[in-house]
C-alpha cells in the first residue's frame, strides 16, 4: 500500500554505475565506479507464507527532516504483528520507481556514540549522503540492535570480544546465531511506499538474499565501502571471512 509522497530533493543523475566510499572519521566520502551489480544467481522469491508483519496506514506519522546531508521527510513505523518500530528517512518521489535504499539496523554505540569499533556511523552517514544527493530514495532504520540480539547482549558480546573471541563466536558464546535479523517489517515498510524495486545500498548478501525472500525485487547492489582504521580493521576481516560481506 503506498503512502504520501516524500519531499522533493536535489536530483543527481547517473547514480546506478557508482558507489559511495567514505573516509575513516564518517565525513562526506567520494563516488567511485561500482566493479559489481546485482549478486549473479540471486533472483526475487515470492511469499507464500502467511504476512509475519503488519502495518497501519493510518499511524504512520511523518514530518520534514532536514539533514546535512539533505532533505528528507522521516515516516514512523509500528508493527502491528511484532511491535516492532522502524523509521524510514525518504528523499524525492519513491513511489512506482526503481530508488536508492538503504537498510540500516540500529546500532546506538556506532550510530549515536561514534564507536570505532565497527563501521556502522560512517555507513549510515555514507547512506544519508548516497541518498540525499540522489532524485529519490529511502533509508529504512530497524531497530534491531546488534545483529538483533540487543543492546546489554551486544555489550556482553564487546566483553567477550575484548578476551580474544570475534564478533560471531562471541554471538554463539552468548547462545545467539551469527545474525538474528528479520526482514519481513522492513519489506512491509517497502510496499507501504510502492516502490517498484530498490539498488540497495549494502555489502551484505545474507540481507539483499532476506529482502528478496520477503518479495522485495532488489536489481541492484551498489557497495558500500569504508576505510578500515586499526579500532575495526578485525571486525570488517570477519564480517568478510566468515560473513561473506563483499569488502
Amino acid at each position: 500500500m503506498a503512502g504520501p509522497p516524500g519531499v522533493p530533493g536535489k536530483g543527481v543523475s547517473g547514480w546506478d554505475r557508482f558507489s559511495f566510499r567514505s573516509t575513516r572519521g564518517g565525513t562526506p566520502g567520494r563516488l567511485k565506479k561500482a566493479d559489481s551489480g546485482i549478486i549473479p544467481g540471486m533472483k526475487s522469491y515470492e511469499t507464500t507464507t502467511p504476512p509475519r508483519s503488519s502495518i497501519e496506514p493510518e499511524n504512520v506519522p511523518q514530518a520534514d527532516f532536514p539533514t546535512p546531508f539533505g532533505d528528507f521527510r522521516i515516516f514512523g513505523f509500528r508493527d502491528s504483528v511484532s511491535g516492532e518500530e522502524a523509521v524510514a528517512l525518504v528523499h524525492g518521489d519513491i513511489k512506482d520507481k526503481t530508488v536508492l535504499a538503504r537498510v540500516h539496523s540500529m546500532c546506538f554505540t556506532g550510530d549515536t556514540l561514534h564507536s570505532l569499533r565497527c563501521d556502522c556511523g560512517n555507513q549510515l552517514n555514507a547512506a544519508m549522503e548516497a541518498i540525499g544527493s540522489s532524485e529519490g530514495g529511502i533509508l529504512i532504520y530497524q531497530m534491531q540492535e546488534g545483529r538483533g540480539i540487543g543492546l546489554l547482549n551486544k555489550l556482553r558480546a564487546y566483553a567477550l570480544q575484548d578476551e580474544g573471541l570475534d564478533t560471531i563466536d562471541a554471538n554463539h558464546k552468548l547462545g545467539f546465531k551469527s545474525d538474528e535479523r528479520q526482514y519481513a517489517f522492513c519489506a512491509e515498510i517497502f510496499r507501504y511506499f510502492g516502490v517498484r524495486g530498490i539498488r540497495m545500498l549494502t555489502n551484505n548478501p545474507r540481507k539483499i538474499e532476506g529482502m528478496q525472500k520477503e518479495g522485495i525485487n532488489v536489481e541492484e547492489r551498489v557497495p558500500l565501502v569504508i576505510e578500515p582504521s586499526q579500532h575495526n580493521s578485525r571486525y570488517l576481516k570477519t564480517k568478510k571471512d566468515r560473513m561473506g560481506h563483499m569488502i
